[in-house]
């Protein structure tokens, strides 16, 4: 395998491919992944959701409708602590264009985010002007985006975006980081033909306490979950369930999607779903009750 590594939106990116990519198709993935940055990032002068933050207003963005969708499911599944309007409550905490990583006090998102936010498949509304983040779920859709624009190429195909990642043909081997030892995994997947997304509370970590899994309705970071794993179908709806663990309601969506994961309490419990095909080497690794799906 060729393995193309260059940095974007923050982070490592590694693509392998059984054959070296053409000028083309780095030319595609680099416009695909500035695009989204263009329209989708906070911490640019220059994005649509900046702008949205500062006027309100409109902007047609191809990934809006997917995004905002799946934003609705996992809004509704985990009682409002997960939502696209948390941008002003993690820059609250210091977490802001400037990277300030200066504290204030914590900030709710608001409540209402599904009226003041309206969108059809490509068009986005808001008003009044609100900050987006669509950390939850963003980076997964980003790696869908990049996987789809490579699927000329022939063969075994990774796209990994600094840890999520979608594989097509050959079956990989992937660790699963130890959320407070990067030297350990607490277990392993084999991975073919799916995605694999991981979120955890020592990456985008600051100050005591402080990271960027937040509670929407507190604007608090999360407590009791260390790190999460999240294998599904596509890159997109493996980020937002792994986004969604951290909170109650997040194992019954990811049954509700098909999703299956693990996640770890910050004490060093580990819990996994009743079909996770993960190899695990933690000896207090428990599968909890089968959650209801919502129409029970």
């Amino acid at each position: 395998m060729v393995v193309w590594r260059f940095d974007a939106i923050g982070t490592r990116w590694e693509i392998e491919s059984r054959a070296e990519l053409s000028a083309d198709s780095r030319a595609a993935v680099t416009v695909t992944i500035d695009r989204f940055d263009r329209e989708w990032s906070r911490f640019r002068a220059d994005s649509l959701v900046t702008r949205l933050g500062i006027e309100g207003g409109s902007f047609t963005a191809p990934d809006a409708g997917p995004m905002l969708d799946a934003y609705r499911e996992l809004s509704a599944a985990t009682g409002g602590a997960v939502n696209p309007l948390v941008g002003a409550s993690l820059s609250a905490l210091g977490y802001d264009a400037a990277y300030s990583l200066t504290p204030g006090e914590p900030l709710a998102a608001p409540t209402d985010w599904d009226r003041r936010l309206d969108w059809a498949e490509e068009r986005v509304t808001l008003a009044p002007p609100a900050l987006i983040d669509v950390g939850a779920l963003g980076k997964g859709r980003l790696v869908d985006r990049v996987f789809d624009v490579l699927a000329h190429v022939d063969g075994d195909l990774v796209v990994d975006g600094g840890g999520d990642l979608r594989v097509r043909g050959s079956a990989v081997r992937i660790g699963l980081e130890h959320p407070y030892d990067a030297s350990k995994a607490i277990g392993v997947v084999t991975l073919q033909d799916a995605a694999l997304c991981a979120s955890a509370v020592n990456r985008r970590a600051w100050g005591d306490g402080l990271h960027h899994v937040l509670d929407a309705r507190t604007g608090v970071p999360v407590r009791a979950w260390a790190a999460t794993w999240a294998i599904a179908a596509d890159a997109m709806r493996a980020d937002a369930v792994a986004t969604a663990l951290f909170f109650d309601g997040g194992p019954e969506l990811a049954a509700v999607w098909g999703v299956e994961w693990v996640r770890m309490t910050t004490d060093g419990r580990v819990e996994r779903s009743p079909g996770c095909p993960a190899e695990l080497f933690v000896a207090s690794a428990r599968t909890p009750a089968s959650p209801r799906t919502r129409e029970e």
